[in-house]
């Protein structure tokens, strides 16, 4: 028997049931220089328009497919690589500030009010922390957010007044920005996309935490109403490390 000729229709093929151990295709089964598998994808079924004249491809469809797929898999791996240390932020100031500047220190992150009933006893207990781990390789970074009941109305001088006069805060305090929503600033999309879990997406309230190594990833979250004292074991692992 002949073999089938690859011009021959690819329907024709996929419908046949060869089994290799008959006699009756015997004569078949050497000319098959390979197998052909089901195919079932979002492409198409082997009817589709990427088969044309038996197995040849309609190459400029394959290959936009490909390409797509590559980049997006690219793209997943770069987001996931990563570091707090690729975003610049301004400051309470209004100056640019390279997060690249903290690298090599750990650092909790925390959205902070200045009218919340959770303020006193979390700038307390940020201002201790950080006087206590400051010279090992440890900063805070703060950023104002008037999400959450509007419990962060002023200016930006205002509330550096407030933090640093009333608080004695001595760690960085940054631009107010937006913690969700359609204007999320660019690194609180890094760290919740870092730190999901049972919190998912939202910051549910002032004086969420984040704290990052000393490569720059999310190793921890934190709800509001985790104090800062009770995350001091984890601050000691990590600037331990």
């Amino acid at each position: 028997m002949a073999a089938i000729p690859f011009s021959a229709s690819f329907n024709g093929l996929m419908q046949t049931k060869i089994n290799p151990t008959s006699s009756s295709s015997s004569s078949l089964w050497p000319s098959m220089a390979f197998s052909i598998p089901s195919i079932k994808t979002s492409l198409g079924s082997s009817k589709s328009a990427l088969f044309q004249h038996g197995l040849s491809f309609q190459s400029s469809t394959l290959l936009g497919y490909l390409l797509k797929s590559r980049s997006f898999g690219v793209n997943a791996r770069a987001a996931t690589e990563k570091t707090i240390y690729d975003f610049t932020v301004k400051d309470i100031d209004g100056k640019d500030v390279s997060l690249s500047k903290f690298k090599g220190k750990a650092l909790l992150i925390v959205n902070v009010a200045s009218k919340c009933g959770l303020t006193p006893s979390n700038y307390s207990e940020l201002s201790h922390i950080y006087e206590k781990y400051k010279t090992q390789g440890f900063e805070i970074l703060a950023f104002p957010c008037n999400q959450f009941g509007g419990q962060e109305p002023g200016s930006n001088p205002e509330i550096k007044q407030f933090a640093c006069t009333r608080f004695k805060a001595e760690f960085p305090i940054f631009d107010k920005v937006d913690v969700n929503g359609p204007s999320t600033a660019p690194v609180y999309q890094f760290l919740k996309s870092n730190a999901g879990g049972f919190l998912g997406d939202l910051i549910k309230w002032n004086f969420e935490k984040f704290l990052v190594d000393k490569n720059g990833k999310v190793v921890e979250r934190y709800p509001p109403t985790t104090s800062p004292f009770q995350i001091e074991k984890d601050i000691q692992r990590v600037v331990a490390a």
